[in-house]
């Protein structure tokens, strides 16, 4: 086993999208010169992550969604780039992490600081049959594998999952030209986020556009046929042939890397409103995370991401930062009914209330003292976004 060099105060982030490099950035614009070292399983190469959802209707390819490779980026912030590498442990007490590298073999590398920024894993249900035929797409890699999957004609692809990347993912296979069936046990989509009347909009939009509902059913076997189709069997006991089926049944945090090395963890790394981890030094953000500052509770969306890596990027240059969160609404990308929402915390108590569209595109939520704590719009009602933000504020 070698050991990489590190020098004092040298600063290793674990993670190459979003989080990991936007904390670099924000490092950069303080530091020039303290050692930086990303390890990365994949090239590192940034992209828009949300990009993926919209990329088919808009005929980008893989290459297409890469802004910055990741060897040009390295070199433009001075980073020692670590790439199609794995850590395999981290060693909170003797300051060091075991890298399971492309080309090197395994590496032993010093940190002074530790940045855990390595996001969220699919969450895959258990499915009979051949469920290795089943697809996720959650970073780069996935989607050229998606891409290569669906090739240059029409698709039938069975969605699992209503929520948000489901319905995101259905818009686009549409507009691409694919048929789209959506299984979910929930009983309408987005049934998590939005007021009832609000997500049958969704879901008779998403009809008129031509896809085909199974609500309150699971899919519970998958086999290949002689051809390479399946044949999707629900817990209803009916049956379907797609040619493609997608997990878009949500994320969760990728915590076994800290888990392993005795750091806090619940549905994601526990760290505090500077972003530290229960382990000396050692800092978290991004989907991996679970915000303290933002009531323990984890935000796998961009908007948390950037405000988590200006603190944390000002935090690690000297200049001590806690992170605030400001009302972050998420835009939910559906042409066919442009949705803008901001969900009440878990457990909270209140009610939906309509603000009186006849179309019941506009919604917000109200606690028992009247005040409001979310909202949802949808159409043309999208527009009074920053109206109802400032209603929050209040």
């Amino acid at each position: 086993m070698d050991e990489m060099s590190g020098q004092q105060g040298a600063i290793t982030v674990i993670g190459a999208g979003a989080a990991g490099w936007g904390t670099i950035r924000e490092f950069r614009k303080r530091d020039a010169v303290t050692e930086v070292t990303l390890i990365s399983l994949d090239d590192a190469d940034f992209y828009s992550k949300p990009a993926i959802s919209n990329a088919l209707a808009q005929k980008r390819a893989p290459a297409d969604l890469v802004t910055t490779p990741g060897v040009d980026l390295a070199a433009t912030l001075n980073v020692r780039l670590v790439a199609r590498s794995r850590v395999t442990s981290i060693d909170t007490t003797g300051r060091s992490v075991q890298v399971q590298t492309h080309e090197a073999g395994v590496l032993t590398l010093p940190y002074s600081c530790l940045v855990l920024a390595t996001g969220a894993q699919p969450t895959r249900v258990p499915v009979a049959g051949d469920e290795d035929q089943i697809v996720s797409v959650n970073n780069l890699d996935d989607y050229r594998r998606f891409h290569a999957l669906l090739g240059s004609t029409a698709k039938r692809v069975l969605i699992l999952g209503a929520g948000l990347i489901g319905c995101e993912f259905a818009e686009d296979l549409l507009a691409a030209g694919h048929e789209v069936r959506i299984v979910d046990p929930a009983p309408r989509p987005l049934a998590s986020i939005l007021p009832e009347a609000a997500s049958r909009l969704v879901q008779n939009a998403l009809a008129q556009r031509g896809v085909r509902w199974d609500l309150g059913a699971t899919l519970a076997k998958v086999e290949q046929k002689a051809g390479g189709a399946l044949c999707a069997t629900l817990s209803t006991g009916e049956a379907h042939t797609a040619d493609l089926v997608l997990s878009a049944v949500g994320l969760r945090a990728d915590i076994a890397l800290p888990q392993a090395a005795g750091i806090r963890c619940e549905r994601g790394v526990l760290v505090d409103d500077h972003l530290r981890t229960s382990a000396p030094d050692v800092y978290a953000l991004g989907d991996l995370a679970q915000y303290g500052a933002a009531g323990n509770r984890t935000l796998p969306y961009v908007m948390p991401i950037m405000h988590a890596a200006r603190a944390l990027g000002a935090t690690l240059a000297g200049e001590s930062t806690a992170v605030t969160f400001p009302v972050m609404p998420v835009l939910i990308k559906t042409p066919s009914v442009p949705t803008v929402v901001v969900s009440p915390r878990p457990g909270s108590e209140g009610a939906w209330q309509s603000l009186g569209e006849s179309s019941a595109s506009a919604w917000r939520f109200v606690d028992g003292a009247g005040k409001q704590r979310g909202f949802a719009l949808l159409g043309e009602s999208v527009g009074r976004r920053m109206e109802m933000v400032k209603s929050m504020s209040l």
